[in-house]
């Protein structure tokens, strides 16, 4: 009987971090976006020739009821910023349009809990990693010198919303 609760108790520990590594369940409406920076080396696609460490984390409210989408730095002085004209899916889908805090966020889309690289120039560069090599790189432990390859935004350009468009 012991046996089988510890069998249990640690497939469910194994389950859980599974969950908490991977940002599977978040707050409803909020996304982060984990991003790491090349030192003593540079960027080659998404191959860092030099070190990679954590850099910053992004992270994303949504309001739906309003069309508007938050964003801040986490643990930076920064103020946050504000997008007001927004089409909103859920907090892992939703697009906006341009506006001047633009040039503070890496990104004006989110498309399946992923930030849609801007091709416009408007937002911040980024790189980024997922949350279990964030975490690493921030404790030290360099594990890769790669970053994950931005999605490409939906076939449509869109994000569908009932009622409601935004051009691409």
């Amino acid at each position: 009987m012991f046996r089988n609760l510890s069998i249990l108790a640690l497939v469910i520990a194994m389950f859980l971090a599974f969950v908490w590594a991977t940002d599977t369940v978040t707050l409803q409406g909020e996304r982060t976006i984990y991003t790491a920076r090349c030192e003593q080396g540079n960027w080659q696609g998404e191959l860092c020739t030099g070190k990679l460490v954590a850099a910053e984390r992004y992270r994303y409210r949504v309001l739906k009821a309003h069309n508007e989408v938050f964003f801040w730095v986490v643990s930076s002085s920064e103020p946050s910023g504000k997008f007001t004209d927004c089409a909103i899916q859920d907090g892992r889908n939703w697009r906006c349009q341009t506006n001047a805090d633009a040039a503070r966020s890496i990104t004006l889309e989110m498309a399946r809990g992923f930030p849609v690289a801007d091709s416009s120039g408007v937002t911040r560069p980024y790189h980024a990693v997922s949350k279990l090599t964030w975490v690493l790189l921030d404790n030290g432990i360099p594990i890769t010198s790669t970053a994950m390859s931005p999605p490409r935004p939906p076939s449509s350009g869109q994000v569908h919303v009932p009622g409601r468009r935004l051009a691409p």
